[in-house]
């Protein structure tokens, strides 16, 4: 079956398993979740949860990331890991945010990916989450998921972003990431994915190639 034959059958039982899917990371303003979005590499959403809002506390503004010493900042984020290169990562972005964006985070994917280290997932990411912008986010768990449904033959994420533009509409966009992302996790994992009982397992290639194997 063809992508565009099964991206219909297949939204509508993501809408089914997952009603309620979006971002896991908590925030209440753009840099918030712009600054989740950093510490997350690498880290579950529950453990970035749980350092942030002492983090927001301490550094409500991108001024303050931008001008706090590195050693407090990476203390502060110390239990996300990789801090160094984290609180590296979010002096920089806030200090690019204070030159060129009033200390605000633009409302552009075309903006927010010239900040340093921010690609288009986090920029999406944001656009979608912060300021209710179409994007789709191709993170690991929908990068995967979507390879082995057959929707894309591609591994580069921004390749597969756009086969899933093609065929997702635009308004599903942001929640159709929040599925598959949440479907990767909790059912089509990296190393032993639930294939058997996985409601998407008529339409999806890897599943069915792993089925006919086992018969």
């Amino acid at each position: 079956m063809q992508p565009a034959e099964k991206i219909g059958p297949i939204m509508e039982l993501l809408d089914q398993h997952y009603p309620e899917a979006h971002v896991t990371l908590d925030f209440k303003t753009p840099l918030e979740l712009l600054v989740a979005t950093v510490l997350s590499a690498q880290c579950t959403d529950v453990r970035v949860n749980q350092i942030t809002p002492a983090v927001f506390a301490k550094y409500p503004t991108a001024r303050a990331y931008a001008e706090a010493p590195l050693a407090e900042l990476e203390e502060a984020i110390r239990p996300t890991g990789y801090f160094h290169n984290k609180a590296k990562s979010l002096k920089a972005i806030c200090q690019a945010l204070v030159e060129r964006h009033g200390g605000e985070v633009p409302a552009s994917l075309e903006e927010l990916v010239k900040l340093p280290g921010v690609g288009r997932k986090t920029a999406n990411v944001i656009l979608g989450n912060a300021f209710g912008i179409p994007g789709i986010v191709v993170d690991t768990h929908c990068g995967r998921v979507a390879q082995r449904l057959g929707l894309t033959r591609e591994k580069d994420p921004g390749r597969i972003e756009s086969d899933l533009m093609e065929l997702v509409p635009q308004e599903k966009w942001v929640k159709f990431s929040h599925q598959m992302i949440w479907h990767g996790r909790e059912v089509c994992t990296s190393r032993k994915p639930k294939c058997v009982g996985c409601p998407l397992l008529p339409y999806c290639d890897y599943g069915q190639a792993a089925k006919g194997q086992a018969d």
